[in-house]
């Protein structure tokens, strides 16, 4: 294996604590709140129990780009969109807007 796809390797672990991931899961959250759809309702429009989401916005499972997909599109979200926004690095929180109260 060339060095330099050894030390990518070394830079893409696993981690459910990532910054990477966080961000990705933050957008998944926001999206979620943005179509105001709640845990339980988008479990059921997956075929999946309400554990599956709470599980990967609680950063306790890691989610696959083939569900990635499927969770936007039950959110009515665009999933290109979404990835966009995490591939450029913004933050779900940076784009929210603050209500008062």
């Amino acid at each position: 294996m060339p060095a330099a796809d050894s030390q990518a390797r070394r830079h893409m672990q696993k981690s459910l604590k990532s910054a990477e991931y966080t961000r990705l899961v933050e957008i998944l959250v926001a999206a979620r709140h943005r179509s105001g759809v709640r845990q339980q309702a988008l479990a059921k429009k997956l075929g999946r129990p309400q554990s599956f989401i709470a599980k990967y916005e609680g950063g306790e499972r890691r989610i696959d780009v083939v569900e990635f997909i499927a969770i936007a599109r039950a959110l009515g979200a665009d999933p290109i969109k979404l990835f966009r926004e995490f591939v450029a690095g913004n933050s779900a929180k940076a784009g929210r807007k603050r209500t008062a109260g």
